[in-house]
């Protein structure tokens, strides 16, 4: 992870490209300590947007410091009055300009009693008291009160307040603010928000935990993402005056608009809605007019569905008093490859642009984020892009990673969600926390707040553990590619997985030998037309394998201490067998934390049952006395068996 010194001179390079640049550049040049640098840079700002009291009060903190160090006087007092003269009334310019001149002559004591006030350098005390929302009449704290305490573990001056150190002090004070700011990342998805009512069921969780000053993460509501990807197809065999009567369409204005409806939405929020509804048909218009839906349009078409669950949950917030401002995610700095539909996360060009867009200034007013999950923006392109599968997983993981937060938490609507993260279905969103080294992901029940949850760390003490969970994963299917041909020669398994890679083919699990290999597809991994690839894939294989396949497989992965195998394979297989379940394929994975059976897909669901009970229901005497029993029948029958047989 970058120092904050590079993080601060990569901000600078891209604050034209981010959102608020020039207070982005002036916070970053503050911490660099070019102070007059950084009044330039707010200065700039305000020359743009006059009323911003933020840029204003960054401005007078620069020139603070400047103040202190008793040079440039001449250039400090003749700023002050150009920006107080375009921000302020006349009052406040004679006051400001007063102020100005008075520091100039300040001794250090009175700076230092000055300085307890700057948003930018500490706060003097916890700020504004807790106060009730009207959501669920939930308590939501102050977080100037949070950022206040995170502060005073620098240390303190005389006055009480967070002390500022010189040379490195500014990396330990931009890390504190950085906690000030948000605490943690909350992600929920879009069974989560899939209406109004549950959307105030969400912002009532967001406010239960007083401890916390989150960033908030959301999918789009419900099944848009489907409905817009149904528009998308639908509009190809559309004409272009029809568009907007289209059925998902027009399930997808009537969803957000009766949203907006029930929360009680802002004007210029409705307003917003309305436009995003309005270019959405346009896009789709494109598509009509086109007759092509390329990734990069597909791309931009589904985006639509998190831009507008963000906008009303955070108007949502607001109307009930609780501060908060939503975020498109490439304009906190999610930056990515170009690869539409699939983007790839520049995390050394994401993590220090989210770090300076999240930081928040100690004592001014705390926004809760919201912020659009599965997004960003091409690092050459500029053109919207998604992550993938799990992308909103991927998004809070990104931002509690850049943040150097201690945990993320994510929200499942379901236990079968909560174990699927747990398998690793979707991997790329554990990339962030492996890279960060100590950032941990819990995973939560929306419908069970107070419940602790699962939490995925980067590791464990399993010496007192068999098995930590067991998951399915339906619908797979299984190829098998055998070649005698190959036997005692080089170069077999890099043709095939070569073919994969041409024919754009995701593997999972994966079981070789020196002449064979079977291995796992995820359907959803293939293309609409799996089997024409299946087909593609089987033709060019041929020339050196035979290849068959097996579709409505299921995995079962034991989440396990690898280093008791043979215990755990020996009770799972006690299981089967005693099921009558046949295990066609079993793979250990490189990571050494779980093992994969393939099974029969109408059998997943006795199977995982089973081995629940197997390895986490406590069992008492009489069972572990039958089992024992049990045990010595079966080798009695099978020593029997086989005296027959000789």
């Amino acid at each position: 992870m970058l120092g904050f010194t590079e993080d601060a001179s990569r901000v600078i390079e891209l604050a034209p490209h981010m959102m608020d640049g020039f207070y982005h550049k002036g916070f970053a040049l503050f911490h660099l300590e070019h102070y007059t640098d950084a009044a330039r840079a707010f200065q700039q700002g305000l020359a743009l947007n006059p009323t911003d009291r933020t840029l204003r009060q960054g401005f007078w903190d620069s020139m603070n410091l400047l103040s202190q160090s008793r040079t440039n006087s001449g250039e400090l007092v003749h700023q002050a009055g150009l920006v107080s003269s375009a921000t302020s009334p006349s009052a406040l310019v004679n006051d400001e300009q007063r102020r100005a001149r008075s520091r100039l002559q300040a001794p250090d004591d009175t700076w230092g009693a000055e300085k307890l006030h700057s948003p930018i350098i500490g706060v003097s005390r916890a700020g504004l008291p807790p106060r009730k929302n009207s959501v669920g009449g939930v308590a939501l704290a102050a977080a100037s009160m949070g950022a206040a305490a995170s502060l005073s573990s620098l240390g303190t001056g005389a006055g009480g307040g967070a002390e500022v150190r010189s040379g490195g002090g500014g990396a330990a004070a931009a890390a504190a603010a950085a906690a000030a700011a948000v605490n943690v990342v909350f992600k929920f998805g879009g069974s989560s928000v899939r209406d109004a009512e549950r959307m105030m069921e969400v912002a009532d969780i967001v406010c239960s935990f007083p401890e916390f000053l989150p960033c908030v993460v959301l999918s789009a509501m419900g099944k848009s993402t489907n409905m817009l990807l149904e528009c998308g197809d639908l509009a190809l065999v559309t004409p272009t005056d029809k568009i907007s009567e289209l059925q998902p369409f027009r399930a997808l204005r009537a969803l957000h608009e009766e949203a907006c409806e029930k929360l009680g939405v802002e004007a210029e929020v409705r307003a917003e809605v309305s436009k995003l509804l309005n270019e959405l048909n346009q896009l789709l218009t494109g598509i009509a007019i086109m007759q092509d839906l390329t990734p990069r349009a597909k791309d931009s078409l589904v985006s639509f569905g998190e831009r507008l669950s963000t906008r009303i949950f955070a108007s949502y917030l607001r109307s009930q008093g609780i501060p908060a401002r939503q975020y498109d995610s490439w304009k906190l700095g999610v930056i990515t490859s170009d690869e539409f539909t699939n983007a790839e996360v520049m995390y050394d060009e994401s993590f220090p642009a989210i770090r300076a867009s999240l930081i928040r200034l100690p004592g001014s007013a705390h926004e809760i984020p919201i912020v659009t999950g599965f997004l960003g923006k091409g690092i050459t392109t500029g053109a919207i892009t998604t992550l993938g599968r799990g992308g909103s997983d991927l998004t809070a993981t990104v931002l509690g990673a850049a943040l150097g937060l201690k945990e993320v938490q994510v929200s499942a609507e379901e236990a079968r969600s909560q174990l699927v993260l747990c398998a690793g279905a979707h991997p790329l969103a554990m990339q962030p926390a492996v890279k960060s080294g100590n950032l941990a992901v819990r995973v939560k029940n929306s419908y069970n707040r107070r419940a602790e949850g699962t939490i995925i760390t980067a590791t464990r003490d399993m010496s007192n553990v068999l098995v930590t969970s067991v998951v399915l994963k339906p619908n797979v299917t299984l190829v098998d590619i055998i070649s005698t041909r190959m036997l005692g020669q080089y170069g077999f398994l890099a043709t095939v997985f070569n073919s994969f890679k041409r024919l754009k083919i995701s593997v999972d699990v994966v079981a070789t030998s020196e002449v064979s290999v079977s291995l796992t597809l995820d359907p959803k991994q293939l293309g609409s037309s799996a089997d024409e690839e299946l087909d593609a894939l089987q033709e060019e294989l041929a020339k050196i394998a035979q290849v068959s396949h097996r579709k409505g497989l299921a995995i079962v992965s034991l989440i396990c201490n690898t280093e008791q195998t043979s215990e755990i394979l020996q009770r799972a297989f006690s299981v089967f067998q005693r099921e009558g379940i046949r295990v066609q394929m079993m793979s250990q994975g490189a990571s050494k934390t779980n093992i994969s059976l393939v099974i029969d897909g109408t059998e997943g669901k006795r199977a995982i049952q089973a081995l629940h009970v197997e390895f986490f229901e406590p069992k008492s005497v009489l069972d572990g006395e039958c089992d024992a029993l049990q045990q010595q029948h079966r080798q009695l029958a099978h020593a029997n068996g086989n005296g027959a047989a000789r």
